[in-house]
């Protein structure tokens, strides 16, 4: 069974910010939304948990009509970017809020309680106040209180934002590793972040200014993007897109370049394309063009060059630590096995995708 949005749209003061939204998540899985902010992701989790008044549009859970319940009827859960903890009350009870409003038996909340105190990793820590916790051990008690509920949906809005690098990588293995557990819920995470939404998603989910442009497993989606707008927004850095055509035998990339013809784009129509390829795909050392760095980024293991070139502005994603002076000059190659083919016109829709197999 599942949760059924038909066609939701809100538009306030003249701006869309959701637009015929239509969208299906199933019980059981894990579904990624992906966007940039303002794509409109916290913007569909509050219609649906009832906090957003909707202009038009439908929600129904398991085939009833969801879309009459209050707020506060409706049996949702959510865990949002901000650590929302009770500073006065300890571990254990701000878990336990939300089962005593509910009155439950003491038996039953003490059981819960503990029970996924154990799942986040934070038994033993009953006792202490947020205070005392570390930014992920705080998010864990966030989502332990949402887990606690035994919500039938489960929305988290960005829940690893605000954390550093090393520990938003930490929690994004514990959380997969968490929710794969609950099939019997509606699980929903809302993120900005490509490797994020890959990796955690069963299903993904790529919207865009209120609207939906792609829906598909993460190996659909990272693989043949519906768009270049989709190509965009799922990779990071975004990918690199050049104008060129189709020729005898070969792609002409602007400024003259020229690519022998690769197997997979020998069946486009002779004409005028954007071509995509991916920033950790460009070959430094290879000559294809010959670039001037304008920026360069060292950040852990990888190094991240900006350059102008004859092609235009590229970006360079390129394993180990390369020091290049700024206005130096480096050799790229572009690799035709590794290019993506847009229209160049209208929905600049996917004509053409290399082999699977590229790495996040």
């Amino acid at each position: 069974m599942s949760l059924q949005l038909h066609d939701l749209t809100l538009t306030i003061d003249g701006v869309s910010h959701l637009n015929n939204i239509n969208a299906n998540f199933e019980r059981g899985k894990l579904t990624t939304v992906i966007g940039r902010t303002l794509a409109g992701k916290t913007t569909l989790m509050r219609s649906i948990c009832g906090l957003q008044t909707l202009n038009r549009g439908t929600l129904t859970l398991d085939a009833q009509n969801y879309s009459a319940l209050p707020a506060w009827h409706r049996n949702i859960a959510m865990v949002y970017q901000q650590f929302i903890n009770y500073p006065h009350l300890n571990v254990y009870e701000n878990v336990a809020f939300p089962l005593r409003r509910k009155k439950l038996d003491e038996v039953i909340i003490d059981r819960r309680v503990r029970g996924v105190l154990d799942k986040v990793g934070l038994s033993g820590f009953d006792k202490r106040r947020p205070s005392q916790l570390s930014g992920g051990q705080q998010q864990r008690v966030a989502l332990a209180r949402a887990l606690a509920r035994e919500a039938g949906i489960l929305l988290l809005d960005e829940p690893l934002v605000n954390l550093d690098y090393k520990l938003r990588e930490q929690m994004r293995s514990e959380f997969r590793s968490l929710l794969e557990q609950q099939d019997q819920t509606i699980v929903i995470y809302n993120t900005t972040e490509p490797v994020e939404a890959m990796l955690l998603g069963d299903t993904v989910v790529v919207m865009h200014e209120g609207r939906i442009l792609q829906v598909g497993t993460p190996s659909e989606v990272f693989d043949r993007p519906a768009s270049m707008q989709v190509a965009s927004i799922v990779n990071d850095p975004p990918m690199n897109f050049i104008p060129g055509s189709k020729e005898e035998g070969a792609i002409k990339l602007t400024g003259g370049v020229h690519i022998d013809l690769p197997s997979h784009l020998s069946g486009l129509a002779a004409g005028d394309y954007l071509f995509g390829i991916r920033a950790n795909e460009l070959r430094l050392g290879d000559m294809s063009v010959t670039a001037q760095v304008t920026f360069s980024e060292v950040s852990g293991s990888e190094t991240f060059l900006y350059v102008d070139s004859p092609v235009g502005q590229m970006t360079l994603q390129v394993r180990g630590v390369h020091i290049h002076d700024l206005a130096s000059n480096v050799a790229i190659g572009i690799p035709g096995e590794r290019l993506f083919a847009f229209e160049n016109q209208g929905q600049k829709g996917l004509l053409a995708a290399p082999a699977t197999g590229a790495q996040l």
